[in-house]
């Protein structure tokens, strides 16, 4: 992608002693060029509308860490996306204002430029869908965008900004929607022990890892596919139900009964720094969930192919277990995480 510069006009209207005149204003706004890492599939159709540009990811950037996103001004978007932990957080359910306990594990915010379908149900297909969710919703922020508009115009800084990003607008609420979904789309993790290795920089597997990413391939990969590490399907895997009675997995988006307690694949980059695991944190380690799948899921119609065809279970010795966990260890991005 090009270094494109776009110039962007507003008219000023000043009064002086001989009249009205108008004055030109210039504002200057470089669209940023995000390259597709090496392996990776093409960006999404999103990220070409709305192309991340120098103000628009900056502005996005400082309303992704504003808790005045929330109506008690304590919670932004990052209090719960905590970049050592890849943008997710540490808690089992995510927790917004008051404390208050949502449905669901936070997922974390990685390569969502390349992503055709975001959270676990996969209600959200546009990524600038998604910043209104968190905001309104009782759980999380319990704001409205009218109330957030209201508190970012007092604030100078943030006029300036906005009238850089979006063409001399000022506050909308597209704006907000559209910076936010710029600077995630910003948030590529492609710079592993696994990415180096597969462009042939220097860095080579142990023993252990090699081995891991051969069980890899044999048991985990039909899932975990492309360099994404997730096919963007929605699977039911048997994994110990949310006693949350909201819950439905996939069938509260779709309505079919067939969707029960289908969730989309996670990606598996930085899983190491995501901890706990499943749609509400049922796994506080690797080795847990591991051990779960090996020792057989539950039951359901629509459980997975996958594993009704082999007995409820993904068969895996002690050993191939250490091996998986040491290979997954190689998909830890420590840059993108900032360590």
């Amino acid at each position: 992608m090009k270094n494109l510069i776009r110039s962007l006009f507003i008219f000023a209207l000043f009064t002086a002693c001989n009249g009205e005149e108008t004055v030109l204003i210039s504002y200057e706004n470089p669209e940023l060029e995000l390259e597709v890492p090496f392996g990776f599939p093409e960006f999404n159709n999103s990220v070409y509308t709305n192309k991340p540009t120098k103000y628009g990811v900056a502005l996005g950037e400082k309303l992704f860490h504003d808790t005045r996103l929330s109506a008690d001004n304590t919670i932004s978007c990052a209090s719960c996306h905590i970049q050592e932990h890849a943008f997710a957080d540490r808690n089992g359910k995510g927790v917004g204002i008051e404390s208050r306990i949502g449905l669901r594990n936070t997922p974390p915010v990685q390569n969502m430029a390349f992503m055709k379908v975001f959270n676990w149900d996969g209600n959200i297909r546009v990524l600038e869908n998604q910043p209104l969710v968190p905001i309104i919703t009782h759980f999380e922020m319990d704001s409205s965008i009218l109330e957030v508009i209201g508190k970012l115009e007092e604030d100078p800084e943030y006029m300036e900004l906005f009238n850089k990003a979006f063409n001399g607008e000022g506050i909308t609420a597209d704006g907000i929607f559209n910076s936010i979904a710029q600077f995630e789309y910003t948030l590529i993790s492609a710079n592993s022990k696994y990415d180096k290795v597969k462009r042939n920089e220097g860095e080579t597997f142990t023993e252990a890892e090699a081995l891991g990413y051969q069980v890899f391939q044999d048991k985990c990969v039909s899932c975990h596919s492309t360099e994404l590490f997730t096919d963007l399907s929605f699977r039911n895997i048997g994994f110990p139900l949310n006693p949350d009675d909201e819950e439905a997995g996939r069938s509260r988006v779709t309505g079919l009964a067939e969707d029960f307690m289908r969730f989309r694949v996670p990606s598996l980059r930085n899983i190491a720094h995501t901890a706990p695991y499943g749609s509400f944190g049922q796994f506080e380690t690797l080795r847990a969930v591991l051990d779960y799948l090996s020792n057989g899921v539950l039951e359901a119609d629509n459980l997975d192919p996958i594993l009704k065809e082999n007995n409820n279970r993904i068969p895996l010795s002690e050993a191939e277990k250490d091996q998986l966990i040491a290979f997954m260890h190689t998909l830890s991005d420590s840059e993108f995480i900032g360590k």
